[in-house]
């Protein structure tokens, strides 16, 4: 990360513009509460557990095609498959997205002092990524579907990601990753017509990424008033760019083989789907005005949030 991210004294405090906590106080709350409620998904999911019959991977009101005559067309058993690929597609991005923000995050530990709590939470958050993408994989191999990896142009941009992301482009970045699956996750954990597999997963993600939001939102805060112009223009271009390729990617084309839909079909009914649209600006619908607030949704670069249907 710049050096305008580091620029707090030696007690660990953020300028009083912020109005924020300190910085050490925050990670040694998030500290605690990593020691009280976290998970191993090893061991607290029950892998071989019979999957149920007729159980959702999300909710059907979520489902891409959801809406169109494509779905209509679908049986109530094609409908629950396609519901099971689609979460994992979206497990399966998550887990790329959390391999590049572990190393971005072991990149900004690296040239800081270990023994401030803001650094060791950076590297507990660090574990927690690294299980919740085992968690991921799990799942996937679980319900017996095929690897949805991002495809290669995707894929070689998330390479260029975890190398060059750094001050307020990794913090925002990872806040609109971060804050898409929780709002997703967040209403399929309490729907009863969800997978018990899928509900679980989802509860175990929401609850320790609650606190991977909190500092990310914070940092990025204590971040931004200090940010110079041509940071925060950086910044603002490669969240949008983020935004978008995550967005588009949430759904991999070939889940629509599950069910018998040749996948550019399905890409292109899904990608005009005005109720697949709505789904992704409510699933933002909390970061984008926090974002804006600090500069980073704004001027040309707000065409990428458009066209990804995010604002």
């Amino acid at each position: 990360m710049s050096g305008t991210a580091h620029v707090v004294g030696r007690s660990g405090r953020a300028g009083g513009r912020t109005g924020l906590a300190d910085r050490e106080d925050t990670a040694r709350r998030l500290l605690r509460s990593s020691v009280s409620k976290s998970y191993d998904p090893a061991i607290d999911i029950d892998w071989d557990a019979p999957l149920v019959e007729g159980g959702y991977g999300i909710i059907p009101e979520r489902v891409s095609l959801y809406g169109t005559p494509l779905w209509e067309g679908l049986t109530e058993e094609q409908r629950v498959t396609l519901s099971v690929h689609e979460f994992c597609s979206v497990a399966r991005i998550g887990l790329w997205f959390e391999m590049i923000l572990m190393q971005m995050l072991l990149r900004y530990a690296y040239d800081r002092d270990p023994r401030r709590a803001h650094i060791q939470y950076a590297l507990v958050e660090i574990a927690d990524e690294c299980r919740h993408s085992m968690m991921f994989a799990k799942a996937t191999e679980r319900y017996g579907v095929p690897d949805y990896a991002p495809r290669r142009l995707t894929h070689e941009q998330g390479r260029l990601m975890k190398t060059i992301g750094s001050g307020p482009a990794m913090f925002a970045g990872t806040l609109y990753v971060e804050e898409i699956l929780d709002q997703l996750q967040r209403e399929g954990m309490r729907d009863e017509r969800v997978q018990p597999l899928s509900r679980m997963i989802n509860k175990i993600h929401v609850t320790e990424e609650a606190r991977h939001v909190r500092y990310a939102r914070e940092e990025l805060q204590r971040i931004m008033p200090r940010t110079g112009r041509a940071e925060r223009a950086w910044a603002r271009y490669l969240t949008a760019r983020i935004a978008f390729v995550v967005a588009r990617n949430l759904i991999h084309p070939d889940v629509y083989r599950s069910v018998g839909i040749e996948p550019a079909i399905g890409r292109k009914a899904a990608l005009a789907n005005p109720h697949h649209h709505e789904m992704l600006r409510w699933s933002a619908r909390k970061l984008v005005p926090f974002l804006r607030e600090q500069g980073i949704v704004g001027g040309s670069t707000e065409i990428l949030w458009k066209r990804a249907h995010l604002i």
